[in-house]
């Protein structure tokens, strides 16, 4: 009965979230409560642990979901972003600009939220298809592969930083795994794929964008714009590293740990910006706080979602179902990395949502993990490959990429559906390969 009771609270989830149109966060709730009921949870002991689970998330995702909005914001209004685009577009050449924009992608979409990378780069888009004179798709296809692979793998984006916590996991070894995993999944499903959608050619929507392009004096420096960019991945992989090649009793390594925890190092990366993308530039300290301002107001409800997520864990966790599970597949000879995939590429055809796909699917598995003695680094990967798998029309981004891209469902299929699901295979196959080396 467990089971039976779970997997009729994931479809009414799905239910709720797609048919309904109920706000995610909502929903979690609702859902999170009536399994918890239908668990034989006391009903005293029920609104405690949704706030245990709920706090408990929110308490190590705050600061770190809400300073890497802060840092994308200070990089988009200031011509950071734009400044990274251009230089990179240059050195590689036109003949080599799909390259260009999957580097670039790559490096925005490490400090921005996918939906504010691609709203901020599909101008940079247009321009350099029409500039280059090559196929609108030629250009597109990389940038979001390569939005999508940090959006999925890379701490600080919400779904791999949440999914961290869930699991345990050292959010800084995840980050260095992920990368490992996640440059070569972003250039097949970018540059490579790229090439085999070229009989489809939409022109430039017209009347979809109006983009502030910044003239050059009034961007930041290349290389300013770059190191801000990359702060906090420099100070978590440097943990990471430290942790795997020195000695506990290495001083070294405690101040490399101190520094790469993800609260300061997003901290340190914010103040960083605060000069190199405000201060510095001639800005007000007022205008750069209202930036600040409008980056918390955007991710706002994305935390909520997050902390849903984390209330439905723990719900599960306190009923005993996550361990009834555990003890399920504990004597399984399926991989609990596959089986954490899949149920997270389960939930995410049929919700639409990456976000809630990777939160569900990590409270579902999360006690897998502790009872197999899976690498809890790894399971997090796994978990956020299988969250990307497909994006079916109930996904905003697939409405994104379609509109912006002026492309028919089927194209959309062909061309957005097809990345999203080469990233989600290539992402396991990377995490399967990984497991040999450090499981």
């Amino acid at each position: 009965m467990p089971l039976v009771i779970l997997a009729i609270g994931i479809l009414v989830l799905f239910f709720l979230i797609v048919k309904v149109k109920l706000n995610s966060f909502l929903a979690l709730l609702l859902v999170a409560g009536a399994v918890g009921l239908a668990e034989g949870m006391p009903i005293d002991k029920l609104i405690p642990t949704i706030e245990k689970g709920l706090g408990g998330t929110l308490g190590g995702l705050a600061i770190v979901v809400s300073f890497g909005a802060m840092l994308g914001k200070l990089m988009a209004e200031s011509g950071g972003a734009q400044r990274i685009a251009t230089t990179l577009i240059n050195v590689f050449g036109r003949e080599n600009v799909k390259w260009a924009v999957c580097l670039t992608g790559f490096i925005v979409g490490i400090a921005l939220f996918y939906e504010i990378g691609f709203v901020l780069l599909i101008p940079l888009v247009f321009t350099i298809a029409a500039e280059a004179k090559i196929p609108l798709l030629e250009v597109g296809i990389p940038m979001a592969a390569a939005l999508s692979v940090t959006h999925g793998f890379l701490p600080p984006h919400p779904g791999p930083t949440a999914i961290s916590i869930i699991y345990n996991a050292d959010i800084g070894t995840t980050l260095v795994y992920g990368a490992i995993i996640a440059i070569p999944t972003a250039i097949v499903a970018g540059p490579l794929y790229c090439t085999l959608t070229r009989d489809i050619n939409p022109e430039i929507p017209k009347g979809m964008y109006n983009p502030k392009i910044f003239k050059d004096d009034e961007m930041p420096g290349f290389g300013i714009s770059v190191f801000t960019a990359l702060v906090p991945v420099i100070l978590m992989a440097a943990s990471a590293i430290a942790k795997l090649t020195m000695g506990a009793d290495v001083p070294a390594r405690h101040v490399l740990t101190f520094f790469g925890q993800p609260d300061i190092a997003l901290t340190i990366s914010v103040a960083i910006a605060i000069y190199t993308f405000g201060l510095g530039r001639g800005k007000s300290m007022e205008d750069v706080m209202k930036t600040v301002q409008d980056a918390v107001l955007t991710i706002a409800m994305i935390l909520l979602i997050v902390g849903g997520g984390g209330a439905l864990k723990q719900v599960l966790i306190d009923s005993g179902v996550g361990t009834y599970i555990g003890n399920l597949v504990a004597g399984s000879d399926l991989s609990p990395l596959l089986l954490a995939w899949l149920v997270a590429a389960v939930i995410r055809t049929a919700c639409g949502s990456a976000t809630v796909a990777a939160l569900t699917a990590g409270g579902i598995a999360a006690p897998i993990c502790a009872v197999t003695g899976a690498n809890p680094e790894l399971m997090v990967l796994a978990t956020g490959a299988g969250s990307l798998i497909f994006s079916p029309p109930n996904d905003p981004g697939f409405w994104l990429f379609k509109e912006f891209f002026g492309l028919t469902v089927k194209q959309t299929v062909r061309t957005w559906c097809a990345l999203e699901t080469i990233i989600a295979v290539m992402g396991l196959a990377g995490v399967l390969v990984l497991n040999i080396f450090v499981g």
